[in-house]
């Protein structure tokens, strides 16, 4: 059997994380291969990015290349981009895996689950009906039907498509 669930647990314990306590966020758009970190599109201001410990298949992050750790402190120029790459990622979504609805958001601080809490990030998670079952309560696994890489190779040039026909 292939795996289930991205560890949640490498999660947990740091895996994914730079070294020497550097921002994931503000690490993933130094690198030249945007496969390589799931960097689905780059905008000005902000970026899209695949979740590698997602809640669902094809949960994606808006991230403003600004580090700051609350929505409040970017200015309106970035929260306008933050709001048309989340259209973007909608559609493209949908383009490609038909979802029945979308869970939208973000965790400011810990205490509202925050896990990279320093960095301001904006959740995009699609959901169907019946997407959640049995496996999460009892055996604390979700079962995840594609692997990111796969994932991303449908999902980028959706995005792209989508971004030409949005002018972004």
């Amino acid at each position: 059997m292939d795996h289930l669930w991205r560890d949640r647990m490498a999660y947990i314990l740091g895996a994914g994380k730079p070294p020497d306590g550097a921002c994931v966020f503000c690490e993933a758009p130094q690198h030249s291969d945007d496969a390589q970190v799931y960097i689905l599109h780059r905008g000005g201001r902000a970026y899209v990015i695949l979740n590698i410990f997602p809640y669902n298949t094809g949960h994606v992050m808006i991230n403003p290349y600004a580090h700051v750790d609350s929505i409040e402190k970017l200015g309106d120029d970035a929260l306008l981009e933050i709001m048309q790459l989340t259209n973007l990622s909608l559609a493209a979504i949908r383009r490609v895996s038909n979802p029945h609805g979308f869970n939208l958001g973000a965790n400011l601080g810990k205490a509202a689950g925050g896990g990279i809490d320093q960095h301001f990030h904006f959740h995009v998670v699609p959901r169907w009906q019946g997407d959640t079952n049995f496996m999460p309560i009892v055996a604390q696994t979700r079962v995840l039907p594609e692997n990111l890489d796969d994932l991303y190779r449908r999902l980028r040039p959706a995005f792209e498509e989508v971004a030409l026909e949005m002018n972004l």
